[in-house]
């Protein structure tokens, strides 16, 4: 009998006892107080007058008429840079503990974003919520029992002025609970190596070792581990060596587009939970099966902003607008593309985090991320958003019965005449021309901007379809393997003149 699971499983099933009302309006209310009573005596606060905003009958509005938008690029530049110096009191109280490196999905310089002590633990609390919601799963007892595997980067973090740095997935593994270390896998002495295809065949080296019963990590490197325990084991699947695997946690990116190849790799079904883990913070986690859709978490030293995602609020550069309107939690409304905001416990503030969301429930803060403000697709009016796209991929392989393991596309000039040119990551042997036909005609069909597009400026769509392996090595000579690194889903025409070369090169 599982003794210490049921004792776990009995306490998250208390958690409804003593938890009170959900009421997401109010929770923000009082954790934008909570932040601008905080930061009212650094350099920032004293600056945008948090004093003079507090004390104004209505914060939120005060709070927005006087602090702007900024990007990384401009709270760097104004701000952070003296955070980064190791200054004190600048955009929150004291200096931050660590430096979470993030290049995104795009660039090949990291941004050194802050993680203070108090977002430290807000992700630790965010992490509690979420084994909380767990309830709702009807998880079996023994599963509180088993390993969990969390794929992360290296926790083998750098000095950097009186801090360490490191990308956040490695910064969280680094912080992890002692009580949580003896189900934590790969453990402190593999999660350190730095280099991913070493780390990697020491998992697979001592996968026979573990009784992992949960997964955590990117859908695209998970599944590089998966097929390298499989393949160094010679396994048909992974439940072959892992039989209690029960549970994946994805995050990053959408888990849609992974499903079908993720799957292939097991020998039964497994749940899969949503999580949105950035390096400026967790922000919300999947709390219930009969969705797919995540909640925000409100309560927990983030204040979160939602400008209607209007091409017009837009600069080419993905950057907002001084002007946009920005709404509260209180004020939005269903299947409306979002641009995120947040201003939060580590000294973001008016923050443009790059993603953008729509709500699917409103009471229950629950949100699916649609896609990038950089990613969306709107050259010649086509305007489709990441969610659009994937839904077209996903598509092809039931169409084809296909795996795609990832993609990327350009708006791309071909003799003055503007292309949709995608290209496919995928094992199997198909015809490009085919694909592209079923490509053009479920988007015309499915999207009423694309197809006024195709009857103007857009001429067509080119498919091309490569290794998935390209798309790994594409990620690792631009940044690194593993961790917290994204395939880009849209490029520029100048990235993807790059992109192109390097296929050449390495197909």
């Amino acid at each position: 009998m599982a003794i210490i699971g049921n004792i776990i499983k009995g306490i998250i099933h208390a958690s409804d006892i003593i938890s009170t009302s959900n009421n997401v309006v109010e929770e923000q209310k009082a954790v934008l107080k909570s932040l601008l009573s905080t930061a009212e005596n650094t350099k920032f606060g004293k600056h945008y007058k948090f004093g003079h905003i507090l004390n104004s009958g209505n914060i939120e509005k005060e709070f927005k008429n006087i602090v702007p938008f900024s990007d990384y690029d401009q709270i760097t530049t104004n701000w952070w840079q003296n955070v980064q110096k190791g200054e004190e009191n600048i955009t929150w109280p004291n200096s931050p503990d660590y430096f979470a490196l993030s290049s995104g999905t795009t660039g090949k310089t990291s941004k050194r974003i802050p993680v203070t002590d108090d977002m430290v633990k807000a992700i630790r609390n965010a992490g509690i919520q979420q084994v909380l919601a767990l309830k709702n799963f009807d998880l079996p007892a023994d599963f509180f029992e088993k390993e969990i595997m969390m794929l992360g980067s290296s926790t083998d973090l750098e000095e950097y002025n009186n801090a360490l740095e490191g990308e956040i997935s490695g910064i969280s593994a680094s912080n992890i609970p002692f009580w949580f270390q003896n189900y934590y896998k790969p453990g402190k002495e593999i999660a350190q190596i730095a280099d991913w295809d070493t780390r990697v065949q020491r998992i697979a080296e001592k996968a026979s070792d573990w009784d992992i019963g949960a997964l955590s990590g990117i859908p695209s490197w998970m599944e590089l581990m998966l097929k390298k325990v499989i393949d160094y084991n010679g396994l048909k699947n992974i439940h072959e060596i892992w039989p209690n695997l029960q549970v994946y946690t994805s995050g990053g990116v959408a888990f849609g587009p992974y499903e079908k190849s993720f799957n292939a790799l097991l020998g039964k079904p497994i749940t899969v939970i949503d999580t949105y883990l950035a390096s400026e913070g967790f922000i919300a986690f999947q709390q219930r099966p009969e969705t797919d859709a995540m909640k925000l978490v409100t309560d927990n030293g983030i204040y979160f902003e939602f400008v209607p995602f209007n091409p017009d609020y837009i600069k080419p550069d993905g950057s907002l607008v001084q002007n946009a309107p920005s709404l509260t939690i209180a004020e939005v409304k269903l299947n409306q593309d979002y641009v995120l905001i947040l201003s939060s416990v580590a000294g973001a503030w008016r923050y443009l985090i790059g993603d953008t969301i729509e709500f699917t429930d409103i009471e229950r803060a629950e949100i699916k991320i649609t896609g990038r403000t950089k990613f969306f697709l709107n050259t010649v009016g086509s305007q489709l958003s990441v969610n659009k796209l994937n839904d077209a991929v996903q598509h092809l392989e039931k169409q084809f019965n296909i795996e795609i393991q990832e993609y990327t596309l350009c708006a791309n000039r071909i003799n003055d005449d503007f292309y949709h040119c995608w290209y496919l990551g995928t094992e199997s042997n198909i015809n490009n021309t085919e694909l592209a036909q079923e490509l053009d005609r479920f988007l015309t069909e499915a999207n009423k901007n694309y197809k006024v597009a195709r009857s103007k400026a857009l001429e067509g769509v080119k498919v091309t379809t490569v290794m998935p392996s390209v798309f790994h090595e594409w990620s690792g000579s631009n940044k690194k393997k593993g961790g917290q690194v994204k395939m880009e889903r849209v490029m520029g025409q100048e990235r993807f003149a790059e992109w192109e070369d390097f296929v050449i090169n390495n197909s």
